[in-house]
């Protein structure tokens, strides 16, 4: 089986190099574009997030929730209140902040092994400033779109902890923080600095590779075999929500409900592209993947569902082309 494995990965980067010259006047062009996303977007608001998440870890912040919110997060998800704090930060700045503090945590050995395979199913999760901004002001044009696919993804991550904590069951423990003096203060801002430039040259590396086969993807035809520009957006966004996200908005109806039910369903998933960056993330723990794959399939397929919901049965937020 291994075997299989290596010469499968073995094939698919040897067509990758083909592509890479083969298609290469666009495949520069997708570069360019892919930088100018991570610099002017992506790095500006994601840093600071990275530093201050860092910097909390070193103070009371941590036990001050753990005990706030344990009688919330026990009962409601199977973890102790540490919990709250890497679900509230990955909601406010997005991906992959969420994994990259429970795997912080995890090496802290604030969090057991089962402990941080439940978190990262619903803790990892699209920032406001994308889903509201990019995709509700830039792509639909509509900021109401935005709270609504916000409201529906937040939602969604809350029940699918809830489920899979059922599921996944296992044990917790209580947490224990590192002490914050003005004596290490300048050690640990360096620190910081230094994590969250690492976490954002991987994140970089990650935009710039999967827009590269996107691209590539685009140029070949290969998915015009479908003749389904529902099918082909879907395909894209599984890849990488962004660039799918962009072609199921711009296909046209009397109405945005299969429009919007499709990007609540990537939204949820998060695509190959946001699971790579978790995975690398998360390549020096020994917190297992498989767990955060079936809960976004999971998560991807309730958001559907309940964006199709609320769509019907509130006529008032049945939007139009």
């Amino acid at each position: 089986m291994r075997n299989v494995s290596n010469y499968f990965l073995t094939f698919f980067i040897i067509i990758f190099a083909v592509c890479l010259i083969f298609f290469s006047s666009t495949n520069i062009i997708a570069v360019q574009t892919a930088l100018d996303l991570f610099l002017n977007a992506i790095f500006p608001s994601l840093f600071p997030f990275l530093i201050v998440c860092e910097l909390l870890t070193y103070t009371s912040v941590i036990p001050f929730l753990s005990a706030k919110f344990e009688k919330v997060m026990k009962p409601l998800f199977k973890v102790s209140g540490i919990g709250a704090y890497p679900f509230v930060m990955g909601l406010l700045s997005g991906y992959p902040v969420g994994a990259r503090i429970v795997s912080d945590l995890r090496n802290r050995n604030s969090i057991s092994k089962k402990e941080g395979e439940r978190l990262l199913i619903f803790t990892n999760n699209a920032g406001p400033l994308f889903i509201i901004g990019s995709i509700g002001c830039s792509i639909y044009l509509n900021r109401t779109i935005g709270f609504l696919l916000l409201a529906v993804h937040i939602v969604s991550s809350i029940f699918t902890g809830f489920v899979f904590a059922r599921i996944y069951g296992g044990d917790f423990r209580n947490s224990a923080s590192s002490e914050l003096s003005f004596s290490t203060f300048g050690e640990v801002v360096s620190k910081s600095i230094k994590k969250a430039f690492y976490t954002l040259s991987n994140v970089c590396g990650f935009v710039i590779l999967f827009s590269l086969i996107i691209s590539m993807i685009k140029s070949s035809g290969v998915l015009s075999c479908f003749n389904n520009l529902w099918i082909e957006s879907t395909i894209l966004g599984l890849i990488e929500i962004t660039h799918g996200i962009k072609s199921i908005s711009m296909i046209s109806g009397s109405s945005l409900l299969w429009n919007l039910v499709i990007t609540a369903f990537l939204l949820g998933t998060g695509g190959v592209c946001v699971l790579l960056q978790v995975w690398s993330t998360i390549a020096n723990t020994d917190l297992s993947i498989k767990p955060y794959i079936f809960g976004k399939i999971f998560n991807g397929i309730f958001s559907a569902v309940l964006m199709f919901v609320v769509l019907n049965f509130f006529p008032i937020l049945q939007f139009s082309v």
